[in-house]
């Protein structure tokens, strides 16, 4: 089973086993990873979910939509080149595993 590291602000991490297809923003909001509150539901409509994907993993994810971008834009942390929103990312088959931080604010 696919495994998703969250990492805490603190350095802190806690590491899930995610079914694929399941999003970060749900397994984190599913499981009270503190940070993550995805306000919208997964909608690309809020950047409450923003974290910054460690760049070993950047590669296998897809790429930015028009929305996503503009909602990175509005984020409340730093936007970084790393930024995505967590409820734009799928677990699947090709990404088995993922570690992201999440910024120490989100609203």
């Amino acid at each position: 089973m696919p495994t998703v590291t969250y990492t805490q602000p603190n350095g802190t991490q806690q590491t899930l086993k995610v079914e694929a297809g399941t999003t970060l923003m749900r397994a984190a909001v599913s499981n009270g990873i503190d940070g993550i509150i995805g306000e919208c539901g997964g909608q690309a409509m809020c950047a409450t979910c923003h974290v910054y994907v460690r760049p070993e993993y950047a590669q296998a994810l897809p790429d930015i939509s028009d929305d996503e971008d503009e909602m990175l834009d509005c984020a409340t942390a730093e936007r970084m080149d790393s930024s995505r929103l967590a409820c734009q990312i799928k677990i699947d088959a090709e990404l088995s595993e993922i570690v992201v931080d999440i910024p120490a604010g989100q609203l």
